[in-house]
């Protein structure tokens, strides 16, 4: 899958993406709403391999895909889609990004992205994603791509400072048409 939308595209992720995506991962600050994290050398490149032999298992369930500043080439971030029922035709996105490019519509492009090709591509019905009720530059993300707020689930993740609630999104194939067209 590779898709172009100024300034970022999405491509397959590659063995030497490894260092970039440490270069985000091993910061405290990108991984303080997340249950890994700060991530070591090895454990980046852990992550890495785990996700390319994602990308190979049939049926594929995981989409990772490497985000990537044009004209630059250089990978800013990550964004997911994993499909989480075949039956309910159901599925859950993700992203990071670097932080050094925060703030400037990344994350909202990626996952408007990856929103388009469980869509259109995977045929998906409902697209959901969560996040920690303090990262509200996460939940911006999530509203500004079509996503409405469902509720919250308690207690739903242990994180290195307990546990914490995780707010739901969702957007469904009808819903998603009628915010693109």
């Amino acid at each position: 899958m590779m898709q172009d939308l100024n300034p970022i595209y999405l491509r397959e992720l590659k063995h030497m993406d490894w260092k970039d995506v440490h270069s985000y991962c091993s910061q405290d600050r990108v991984c303080r709403f997340q249950a890994w994290g700060p991530n070591t050398a090895d454990q980046t490149r852990s992550f890495v391999s785990q996700a390319l032999d994602d990308s190979q298992k049939v049926p594929r369930t995981r989409f990772a895909q490497a985000i990537v500043a044009v004209g630059t080439e250089n990978l800013i971030g990550m964004v997911e889609l994993n499909i989480r029922s075949h039956t309910d035709r159901s599925g859950e996105i993700g992203y990071i990004v670097h932080p050094d490019v925060w703030g400037q519509g990344v994350a909202t492009a990626a996952a408007g992205l990856m929103l388009k090709f469980g869509f259109e591509e995977l045929h998906l019905h409902r697209i959901y994603a969560t996040c920690d009720p303090r990262n509200s530059g996460s939940s911006k993300v999530l509203t500004k791509i079509g996503m409405t707020y469902e509720g919250r689930l308690r207690d739903a993740l242990l994180i290195k400072d307990g546990w914490r609630d995780s707010l739901v999104f969702s957007v469904l194939e009808q819903e998603w048409d009628k915010e693109v067209r």
